[in-house]
């Protein structure tokens, strides 16, 4: 049922009921992925947050390469989380954009396009956007 950015979306998939959450933020998803492309000079960095934990990827649609990722699960990320600083909390989220970013530049990539996989640009998913920039991505 994944759809690529240049792949149609099937009149099935187009008129899919809605029925769950999941099923309205994939519908959002696919929506924003006919317009939001990762390209080797521009890739994208998408961002999915689940109850307890925070992803991030910066992606290159054309090649299929992801280039860079961090999440709230990879111990080098924990092992920087104090008590109050979790996968599922804001301070956890800045601490994702600002390791995504630092990775990024690292690989020599400065500007993104932001892909929020269908989750409102609020909460988590605005303070890791927020802390990418200030780590100096540019989207």
């Amino acid at each position: 049922m994944g759809v690529g950015p240049h792949e149609k979306v099937t009149p099935r998939e187009s008129k899919m009921k809605i029925k769950t959450k999941h099923d309205r933020r994939y519908r959002i998803k696919l929506r924003l992925r006919k317009r939001v492309i990762g390209t080797k000079e521009r890739p994208r960095l998408a961002v999915f947050r689940s109850v307890s934990h925070i992803y991030a990827q910066v992606i290159d649609d054309m090649s299929g390469q992801t280039l860079v990722a961090a999440s709230s699960v990879e111990p080098s990320v924990r092992s920087s989380f104090n008590k109050d600083v979790r996968g599922s909390n804001k301070k956890g989220a800045e601490a994702i954009g600002k390791t995504v970013a630092e990775r990024a530049l690292a690989k020599g990539v400065k500007r993104v396009v932001f892909d929020r996989s269908g989750f409102l640009y609020h909460g988590r998913i605005r303070t890791v956007a927020d802390a990418a920039r200030k780590a100096g991505l540019e989207f």
